[in-house]
């Protein structure tokens, strides 16, 4: 059975396969090329080649890039380099700089699908008169009663719908994710079925361009005032010390918060305040939070949110299971609500909140936004 929802057999369709060098994607081309569909590789070149190649361990990088190309040519199939490096910065990594010196975490991947892999890329796709492009997510795509429909991963533990809350619908029907239905492990062996170079490539951890992980050195390259030292507040007005640049912290935080060792209760960060360039800090039970408001936000569910809000399962962080919650329609200052009566801890801004059906398993994604406030009552 052809893989692809497409009409007609799969040597009608050209294919193209984002390719990020990584044992999923390719795996996805091989596969594709196996059933006959006429397959072409697409990798991103997305930042400075001779720094990428001594990067391992992310997609996009030097050695990526060769990886990707060697299982083209095992496998047959052609395979493109296109150079987005200045989209890229602008668009992803100034935008995680900026997130970060306003006081919010971001999610780089997110940007990155959605104003690159999922915008330009897919522009280029059509360009090369692709019936369709295909990653290597782990995320369902199913034809619903009304339209082309996005549900978690089979495998929760690899499940990327947190990370495509902004694909769009007519993205999404362009779209196609081969290894929605597959666990990590049935991957790997059909890697091996094939003979892929990348067979036993471990998986990327950090952020393709951060070097070990350390993201606020990216900061300070771009931006060497955002590591000024700023003062440490409890939440109840006493002044506890200094901060070491307020990119170093993010809501929730409890370890290395620098503070003297006379502070004996446990302290969390609560609030980042960027204007004054100040961290608030307090107990655990000072995290917890009822009202989120989102802006930018994707719809993709079949129909409008009502007036009196829509029951959703909502997802906080990527890491987190979906909690019921009630999403309310945009406000007149263009933001949204989410009321979670179980509350929250650690809802930070820039983050993304996005939300699954109510149904047994929380399955099908219909939408999200980005995080700009957490309040524990809603006139805080």
């Amino acid at each position: 059975m052809p893989l692809l929802d497409l009409p007609g057999a799969p040597e009608d369709h050209r294919i193209v396969v984002a390719m990020s060098g990584g044992v999923d994607s390719s795996v996805v081309a091989a596969l594709l090329h196996h059933q006959g569909y006429d397959v072409v590789g697409v990798t991103l070149q997305l930042y400075d080649h001779g720094a990428a190649i001594q990067k391992k361990g992310a997609c996009c990088a030097g050695q990526d890039i060769y990886d990707a190309r060697k299982v083209a040519d095992q496998m047959g199939f052609p395979h493109f380099v296109l150079d987005y490096e200045n989209r890229f910065r602008e668009s992803v990594i100034d935008n995680f700089v900026e997130t970060y010196l306003q006081g919010a975490t971001p999610i780089p991947c997110v940007q990155c699908n959605m104003e690159v892999k999922f915008k330009d890329l897919l522009e280029a796709a059509k360009d090369f008169g692709a019936s369709a492009m295909a990653t290597g997510h782990y995320i369902q795509r199913h034809r619903g009663a009304h339209k082309t429909e996005l549900h978690r991963g089979i495998d929760h533990n690899r499940d990327q719908s947190y990370f495509l809350y902004g694909t769009t619908q007519e993205q999404l029907d362009f779209l196609h994710f081969p290894l929605g239905g597959l666990e990590k492990s049935q991957t790997r062996m059909l890697a091996e079925y094939f003979g892929l170079v990348v067979s036993d490539k471990p998986d990327s951890q950090d952020i393709c361009f951060v070097p070990e992980g350390k993201y606020t050195d990216v900061i300070a390259k771009k931006r060497p005032d955002a590591l000024k030292q700023g003062e440490i507040y409890h939440i109840d007005g006493r002044f506890l010390g200094h901060h070491r640049g307020i990119v170093h912290y993010t809501i929730g935080q409890r370890r290395g918060l620098g503070l003297p060792g006379g502070t004996t209760e446990p302290l969390f960060v609560i609030k980042l305040d960027a204007d004054m360039n100040r961290i608030y800090v307090g107990p655990e039970a000072a995290l917890k939070r009822k009202y989120v408001l989102i802006d930018g936000v994707n719809w993709i569910g079949d129909n409008p949110i009502p007036e009196e809000g829509l029951e959703v399962a909502v997802k906080l962080r990527s890491t987190r299971p979906p909690k019921r919650a009630v999403l309310y329609p945009q406000q007149q200052d263009g933001a949204m609500k989410i009321y979670i009566p179980d509350g929250e801890k650690s809802v930070s801004p820039g983050q993304a909140a996005v939300f699954y059906e109510t149904d047994a398993n929380f399955s099908r994604l219909l939408g999200g936004g980005r995080i700009c406030a957490a309040l524990d009552a809603i006139n805080s």
